[in-house]
Formats: C-alpha cells, sequence, structure tokens
C-alpha cells in the first residue's frame, strides 16, 4: 500500500477522450450528439461524471480531446457541473485515440515533461468514484519510474464483448506485469480467460508520464510524431479552446493507442480495478447498468409493461408512451423521431442498422431533431418542401450570429421569455405573444437579454430551407461563415 501527501508537481492532469461516433446505443447516441453527453443512467450525463470522477485535491484542471462541433458542449456540461474546463484540445478531425494522446502529451510536456496523466474515455460509467480514484493512487508509483499503466477490470462473467489482459500472474498485489493484450473473444475462448484467474478487462484507461508516452510513440510509432508535433506547435488558441493545426493534422494516421503502442511496449504494468465498471458499449449493457425488477425488467421514462421480463423498456421523448405486452429478451427505444427494437441478443448489431439508415439517407442515422448550438438548442416541429416550422430555446445571454439568408424568410414569434431583435437598423424588444417579420436578405439577430430562457417558434418560408443558407457577419462564438445556428 501507498500513501501519498499530494503536492502540485505530483497533481494528476486527467486526460479525457471525448469523441465517439454514435452508433452502438442509437438512436439515444448518434453522431451529432454521440452517448458521453447524454444522461444515460443517472441525472449526470456520461462526460461530466467522468469529469467529476478525476476531480479534488489529487488531479490538476482536465485536458479534453474533442472536435470543433463538441467544444461548447463540452465547456457547458464542465460548468454545469461545477468543473474547472481546464484545456480544451481541439482536433481538426478524428483520428482516434494514439495521436490525441500524443498531441495532449506534447502539449504536457512543455510546461512539465513529467506531468502524470490519466488517459480516460469519457462515456464509462464507474459506480465508486472514491474506490477508483484509490486504484489510480495505487498505480502512481509505477507511473512516475516509467511504467505505462493499464487499468484492468476485474471480470464477472465471460465478456465476448470486451478486449482482455492476460497478465504475468493473477493478481496478488499489483501492479502486475502485462503479458499481452487479447481481441474481444468467442464465448469459448471468455470462458476459459474467466476461469484461469490471470484475465481482466481491458478497459482503455492509462496511467504515465508525458515524457514516458512521447519517448514510447517516437520507438513505436514514429511516422505519428512529426506531423501530431507540428500540430501542437502551431495550435492557436480560440475563444479558450486550443485548436490544432489543421494542415499539419490531414498527414497523422488514423491509429488506436493499442495498436500503435500499448501492443508493441514493453514496460506495461497492471492495476486491478474491482468495484463496478461499464462501458456501457450496448443496450445490453445499459440494462445491466440501470438495475432490474424482478422479472428482469429494465425501464425508463414513460413506460407501461405487461408481462414483460428480461428486456429493456425506454422513452426517451415526453409525447410517446411506449407500451410493451409479453415481451420477452427485447430491447425497445423511443425518441420523436425514431424507434428501435431489438432482441437483447442481437443489441451489438445496432450500428449494422445505423449504417443501412446511413445508405437510404435517413437523417435520423446520424443527427437528431433537436440540434444543439453554443446558444442554445432547436428543434425542428414540421417540415416540408418550402417551409419549415422550428421550436428554438435560447439560453439567458446568449445570443445568434447577426446574419442573413439568401433563399428564405422568417416569421418569429415570442413564446416565452423576452427577445432582443435586430431587423436591418432596427433593434426592439419582443415578449410573449409578440411577433416579428424577417424579409428574404435582411440582416437580423436574436438575443435572449432575460434570465430566464427564450422560446421562439419560427416558421420558415422559402426555395431553399438548409441550414448552410447563412451569410455571417458577427458571431460572439467565432463560428466560420458556412457553420450552422
Amino acid at each position: 500500500m501507498y500513501h501519498f501527501t499530494w503536492g502540485r508537481h505530483q497533481l494528476i492532469t486527467p486526460v479525457l477522450l471525448c469523441g465517439g461516433s454514435g452508433t452502438r446505443l442509437w438512436p439515444i447516441s448518434r453522431k451529432s450528439y454521440p452517448k458521453q453527453f447524454v444522461p444515460l443512467t443517472g441525472e449526470q450525463s456520461l462526460f461530466a461524471a467522468s469529469a467529476a470522477r478525476l476531480s479534488g485535491p489529487e488531479f490538476a484542471a482536465p485536458v479534453v480531446v474533442t472536435g470543433s462541433d463538441f467544444r461548447f458542449i463540452v465547456t457547458e456540461q464542465l460548468l454545469s457541473a461545477g468543473i474547472d474546463p481546464g484545456t480544451v484540445l481541439i482536433e481538426p478531425s478524428a483520428r482516434n485515440t494514439a495521436p490525441a494522446i500524443l498531441a495532449a502529451a506534447l502539449m504536457l510536456a512543455r510546461t512539465d515533461p513529467d506531468s502524470l496523466m490519466l488517459v480516460a474515455p469519457s462515456d464509462h460509467a464507474i459506480s465508486d468514484p472514491a474506490a477508483f480514484r484509490a486504484t489510480v493512487t495505487r498505480a502512481v508509483p509505477a507511473a512516475r519510474s516509467g511504467r505505462i499503466v493499464t487499468f484492468g477490470i476485474t471480470p464477472t462473467h465471460a465478456e465476448t464483448g470486451y478486449g482482455w489482459l492476460e497478465l504475468s500472474q493473477a493478481v496478488v498485489a499489483d501492479p502486475v506485469p502485462l503479458t499481452r493484450f487479447v481481441e474481444k473473444p468467442d464465448a469459448a475462448t471468455a470462458a476459459q480467460m474467466f476461469g484461469a484467474g490471470n484475465f481482466l478487462w481491458n478497459a482503455g484507461i492509462f496511467l504515465f508520464t508525458a515524457s514516458t508516452f512521447i519517448a514510447s510513440a517516437a520507438e513505436h510509432a514514429p511516422d505519428l510524431m512529426a506531423p501530431v508535433r507540428q500540430s501542437v506547435d502551431k495550435a492557436r488558441p480560440d475563444l479558450g479552446f486550443l485548436r490544432l493545426d489543421p494542415e499539419a493534422w490531414k498527414a497523422v494516421s488514423s491509429i488506436s493507442v493499442d495498436y500503435a503502442v500499448m501492443e508493441r511496449a514493453t514496460n506495461l504494468s497492471v492495476v486491478a480495478y474491482d468495484a463496478g465498471w461499464n462501458d456501457l458499449g450496448g443496450w445490453d449493457a445499459v440494462a445491466r447498468e440501470m438495475g432490474a425488477d424482478a422479472q428482469g425488467l429494465s425501464s425508463s421514462g414513460a413506460v407501461t409493461a405487461i408481462d414483460c421480463r428480461d428486456s429493456l423498456l425506454r422513452s426517451d421523448s415526453d409525447g410517446v408512451e411506449l407500451v410493451g405486452i409479453g415481451l420477452t429478451n427485447i430491447i425497445a427505444v423511443a425518441m420523436d423521431d425514431a424507434v428501435l427494437v431489438a432482441d437483447r441478443s442481437r443489441a451489438q448489431e445496432v450500428k449494422i442498422a445505423v449504417e443501412r439508415l446511413k445508405s437510404k439517407g435517413a437523417p435520423q442515422a446520424e443527427a437528431f431533431a433537436r440540434d444543439h448550438r453554443p446558444w442554445g438548442h432547436f428543434e425542428t416541429l414540421a417540415l416540408d418542401t418550402r417551409f419549415q416550422v422550428k421550436r428554438i430555446v435560447v439560453k439567458p445571454g446568449a445570443a445568434l450570429s447577426l446574419q442573413s439568408h439568401h433563399h428564405r424568410s422568417e416569421h418569429w414569434i415570442v413564446v416565452s421569455g423576452t427577445a432582443r431583435v435586430t431587423v436591418d437598423t432596427e433593434v426592439r424588444l419582443l415578449s410573449e405573444n409578440q411577433s416579428v417579420y424577417i424579409p428574404l436578405g435582411a440582416v437580423h439577430r436574436m438575443e435572449n437579454p432575460g434570465k430566464v430562457p427564450m422560446v421562439l417558434i419560427e416558421v420558415q418560408t422559402g426555395s431553399y430551407l438548409g441550414e448552410d443558407d447563412i451569410i455571417r457577419y458577427e458571431d460572439v462564438y467565432a463560428r466560420g461563415p458556412g457553420a450552422k445556428g
């Protein structure tokens, strides 16, 4: 057992990986708003819970590696949870985990090559944060001595949906040297490993110093070094975010950290964690995390279940009542614009359904009816060839860009709150039940000067209603001319 008095130079910097394609938990999770931002098993999102779990006297402010589309969601959720946003490092495009981790290591090494980095996905559920922090503490001496420490989960069953770690011996005291990584096994191999006593699930969580990881990447993935380093060296601040250089990033290969570094490194050790972990990698995993009644039924939202067992029923829409009768081993998830019904044993095939939806051009494959923006959100209520009706919610103190449109005019009706509306040179306040017409080509903006959310109904009419029909003149969020919202 190791004991520490934490000093400033010993603080651990959490590095939260916050990308994802949003396919395995469709329709709740989609590319435009993947599962880490969704409150799947509690009131907090998985991302906010991950950040909260890795905060406290042992930890520095986090480094979050994410894409441009999620940068405002990241900071909003961190601030709502009372967590210092730290550094939000923006990838110009997704390149998998190895380049993301290397970029964070190179950035931290600028000020302290011996910075301790705890790299973790932001979409896992850990039921005992204190126990997890204690496990991380046990790994610190090994990481400081130049080891790469990975955290293995004590298995509870012969799982085929996870990768595994083979240890040099059964865990009596840790860290234990790692023998090898094992890809997701078939059922027979999983059962054999589960009974062997020297295998753990691979959680994809690592602890090391920045200098250790940089040296390992230079040895085992040398092609990554120059373009990632150049991306970091040429990174530029943008509204409190740090954008990696897009030109240099184009030369970066897409590769996972396991393939690029971990499976080749010889300085890996494993620390076991056994207090409850779930990567929520499919609806069956979500059902286990939610818990079930005596009949094995997990339910959430507006659900009525009659004689259902060993199933998951979930409605994520206030206006959709999900009714199940006589269901066994079924997953049923309902939203406003999409419904999933699947045999529970085939939960991992949801991503195949998403690919089918994409191939047929269904917008539900990747996008929600509700579209999140830095100023709030909107959702489409009705859409036809020459009109669209939206419900728009603007956060207190927020403002949309000053903009105009080539192809549409708009009617705005304030439902609640107060709107400050600019139309060309005229600026006026609108309160509930008041409206304004925005002619085609007029330069306009809506703002919420109040202290409560402002709700507005927008009716668009015109020959083209796409979100890219925007000429942007001023924007407090520094988005480009063709950006949405």
